[in-house]
Protein backbone atom coordinates (compact mmCIF):
# COMPACT_ATOMS: atom_id res chain seq x y z
CA UNK A 1 0.00 0.00 0.00
CA UNK A 2 1.32 3.90 -1.05
CA UNK A 3 1.59 6.84 1.11
CA UNK A 4 -0.90 9.02 1.46
CA UNK A 5 -1.36 11.49 -1.02
CA UNK A 6 -0.19 14.47 1.77
CA UNK A 7 2.32 12.40 2.69
CA UNK A 8 3.81 12.75 -0.77
CA UNK A 9 4.09 16.20 -0.95
CA UNK A 10 7.29 18.21 -1.66
CA UNK A 11 7.58 20.59 0.79
CA UNK A 12 5.60 22.23 3.89
CA UNK A 13 4.74 25.15 2.18
CA UNK A 14 1.45 26.13 2.30
CA UNK A 15 1.24 27.94 -1.22
CA UNK A 16 2.50 24.48 -2.94
CA UNK A 17 -0.40 22.55 -0.44
CA UNK A 18 -3.06 24.79 -1.95
CA UNK A 19 -1.83 24.47 -5.81
CA UNK A 20 -1.69 20.68 -5.22
CA UNK A 21 -5.52 20.40 -3.88
CA UNK A 22 -6.72 23.35 -6.47
CA UNK A 23 -3.92 24.75 -8.53
CA UNK A 24 -5.58 23.90 -11.85
CA UNK A 25 -8.67 25.52 -13.36
CA UNK A 26 -11.18 23.24 -13.20
CA UNK A 27 -10.97 22.22 -9.95
CA UNK A 28 -12.03 26.12 -8.68
CA UNK A 29 -14.46 26.28 -11.53
CA UNK A 30 -16.23 23.40 -9.67
CA UNK A 31 -15.87 24.94 -6.27
CA UNK A 32 -17.05 28.08 -7.66
CA UNK A 33 -20.28 26.24 -8.81
CA UNK A 34 -21.20 24.86 -6.39
CA UNK A 35 -20.41 28.39 -3.86
CA UNK A 36 -21.93 30.51 -5.84
CA UNK A 37 -24.72 28.47 -8.42
CA UNK A 38 -25.55 25.67 -5.52
CA UNK A 39 -25.01 22.69 -8.09
CA UNK A 40 -24.69 19.59 -5.99
CA UNK A 41 -25.23 16.77 -8.45
CA UNK A 42 -22.69 15.88 -11.64
CA UNK A 43 -24.65 16.85 -14.26
CA UNK A 44 -25.36 19.96 -12.57
CA UNK A 45 -21.93 20.76 -12.38
CA UNK A 46 -20.92 19.17 -16.05
CA UNK A 47 -23.43 21.76 -17.65
CA UNK A 48 -20.81 24.67 -16.48
CA UNK A 49 -20.48 27.57 -19.16
CA UNK A 50 -16.54 26.23 -19.60
CA UNK A 51 -17.80 23.27 -21.32
CA UNK A 52 -15.84 20.53 -18.48
CA UNK A 53 -15.49 17.37 -20.05
CA UNK A 54 -17.47 14.68 -17.99
CA UNK A 55 -13.58 12.97 -17.28
CA UNK A 56 -12.14 15.81 -16.23
CA UNK A 57 -15.12 16.91 -13.57
CA UNK A 58 -15.35 12.86 -12.50
CA UNK A 59 -11.44 13.59 -11.53
CA UNK A 60 -11.96 16.65 -10.17
CA UNK A 61 -14.61 15.13 -7.77
CA UNK A 62 -12.66 12.70 -6.62
CA UNK A 63 -9.58 14.80 -5.86
CA UNK A 64 -11.69 17.35 -4.13
CA UNK A 65 -13.48 14.38 -1.80
CA UNK A 66 -10.42 12.90 -1.04
CA UNK A 67 -9.21 16.38 0.22
CA UNK A 68 -11.91 16.28 1.92
CA UNK A 69 -13.15 19.30 0.35
CA UNK A 70 -16.29 17.95 -0.38
CA UNK A 71 -18.68 14.77 0.42
CA UNK A 72 -20.17 12.33 -1.71
CA UNK A 73 -23.80 11.11 -0.54
CA UNK A 74 -25.92 9.31 -2.32
CA UNK A 75 -29.14 11.31 -3.10
CA UNK A 76 -32.20 9.34 -1.56
CA UNK A 77 -34.51 10.92 -4.01
CA UNK A 78 -32.33 9.18 -6.71
CA UNK A 79 -30.20 6.15 -6.00
CA UNK A 80 -28.81 6.61 -8.87
CA UNK A 81 -27.16 9.63 -8.49
CA UNK A 82 -25.15 11.46 -5.65
CA UNK A 83 -25.44 14.68 -4.08
CA UNK A 84 -22.17 16.59 -3.88
CA UNK A 85 -21.64 19.12 -0.93
CA UNK A 86 -19.01 21.49 0.60
CA UNK A 87 -17.11 20.20 3.63
CA UNK A 88 -16.25 22.66 6.56
CA UNK A 89 -12.92 23.16 4.66
CA UNK A 90 -14.29 23.57 0.99
CA UNK A 91 -16.77 26.36 2.70
CA UNK A 92 -13.62 28.15 3.84
CA UNK A 93 -12.71 28.72 -0.23
CA UNK A 94 -15.10 31.21 -0.05
CA UNK A 95 -12.85 33.80 0.42
CA UNK A 96 -10.44 32.96 -2.01
CA UNK A 97 -13.11 32.54 -4.66
CA UNK A 98 -14.55 36.03 -3.93
CA UNK A 99 -11.02 37.38 -4.01
CA UNK A 100 -10.29 35.51 -7.50
CA UNK A 101 -13.58 37.23 -8.78
CA UNK A 102 -13.38 40.73 -7.75
CA UNK A 103 -9.28 40.22 -9.07
CA UNK A 104 -10.92 38.88 -12.44
CA UNK A 105 -13.40 41.26 -12.76
CA UNK A 106 -10.74 44.21 -12.69
CA UNK A 107 -8.78 42.56 -15.13
CA UNK A 108 -10.47 40.32 -18.00
CA UNK A 109 -11.48 41.95 -20.44
CA UNK A 110 -15.05 40.54 -21.12
CA UNK A 111 -15.91 39.85 -17.39
CA UNK A 112 -19.44 39.35 -17.21
CA UNK A 113 -19.50 39.17 -13.29
CA UNK A 114 -22.30 41.85 -12.12
CA UNK A 115 -20.61 45.12 -10.98
CA UNK A 116 -23.12 45.09 -7.49
CA UNK A 117 -21.90 41.86 -6.73
CA UNK A 118 -18.03 43.25 -6.89
CA UNK A 119 -18.69 46.22 -5.10
CA UNK A 120 -20.71 44.11 -2.13
CA UNK A 121 -17.67 41.94 -2.10
CA UNK A 122 -15.48 45.02 -1.98
CA UNK A 123 -17.23 46.43 0.57
CA UNK A 124 -18.25 43.73 3.08
CA UNK A 125 -16.64 40.36 2.39
CA UNK A 126 -17.73 39.07 5.70
CA UNK A 127 -21.18 39.63 4.43
CA UNK A 128 -21.13 38.04 1.20
CA UNK A 129 -19.04 35.12 2.78
CA UNK A 130 -21.97 34.75 5.40
CA UNK A 131 -24.91 35.26 2.41
CA UNK A 132 -23.39 32.78 0.43
CA UNK A 133 -23.20 30.20 3.34
CA UNK A 134 -26.86 31.09 4.11
CA UNK A 135 -27.57 29.95 0.65
CA UNK A 136 -25.53 26.71 1.12
CA UNK A 137 -27.76 25.72 4.15
CA UNK A 138 -31.00 26.64 2.16
CA UNK A 139 -29.56 24.58 -0.97
CA UNK A 140 -30.33 27.91 -3.58
CA UNK A 141 -28.01 29.19 -5.74
CA UNK A 142 -26.80 32.21 -4.09
CA UNK A 143 -26.13 33.92 -7.64
CA UNK A 144 -30.64 33.61 -7.79
CA UNK A 145 -31.26 34.19 -4.44
CA UNK A 146 -29.46 37.59 -4.58
CA UNK A 147 -31.05 38.48 -8.02
CA UNK A 148 -27.35 39.32 -9.71
CA UNK A 149 -28.88 37.25 -12.67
Amino acid sequence: MGKAKHDQRQSGCAVAYGLDVFGDKWTLVVVRDMIMWGKRHFNELLACREKIASNILADRLKRLEEECVITKTQDPENESKFIYELTPKGKDLIPLVLEIMVWGSQHAPNSDTPAELVRWVKKDRDGVTKAILESLEKNEPFVRAHEFL
